[in-house]
């Protein structure tokens, strides 16, 4: 497989958490939480991310419910999603979240992060376990994971 740098988006209503893997698709690591806002400008700062790791393609995470019901977050995920394939030229893909933050608040309280401390790296660390199930089910399947949005 070839070398690039794959981006997966824990989106929020308020935050959105983001989480980059290195060119040889080993390592998933945090890089940024975004404050989202209704004019569009985490779009833009997001924007300015994937340019500064010259990201190749990007991983929305699409949150349901564990009966794989979808809700009102997975509504705004989707929209989010289109918005941001809509303004850049990799492609983007809708991924399935179930748990990550979860996970994430297991992970995170394991390594001693009080409940205030976790609110700041949440997001990240949510992001950072969506591409470690991306590159996983890349290096198991040799297929790339999630629905393509259009």
């Amino acid at each position: 497989m070839t070398s690039r740098v794959s981006f997966a988006v824990d989106y929020g209503a308020r935050r959105i958490g983001v989480a980059r893997c290195d060119s040889d698709r080993i390592l998933a690591l945090p890089v940024a939480t975004i404050t989202a806002d209704k004019y569009g400008g985490h779009l833009d700062e997001l924007m300015d991310l994937i340019a500064e790791y010259e990201v190749s393609d990007v991983f929305v995470g699409l949150p349901s419910h564990l009966s794989g019901a979808e809700g009102a977050s997975a509504d705004a995920a989707r929209r989010f999603a289109r918005a941001l394939a809509r303004r850049i030229a990799q492609p983007v893909r809708l991924i399935d979240e179930r748990l990550t933050t979860v996970q994430a608040h297991a992970q995170l309280s394991e390594a001693g992060r009080s409940s205030r401390d976790r609110r700041s790296v949440i997001d990240q660390a949510s992001a950072v376990i969506l591409l470690e199930h991306v590159l996983e089910t890349e290096r198991r399947t040799g297929a790339i994971p999630g629905r393509l949005v259009a």
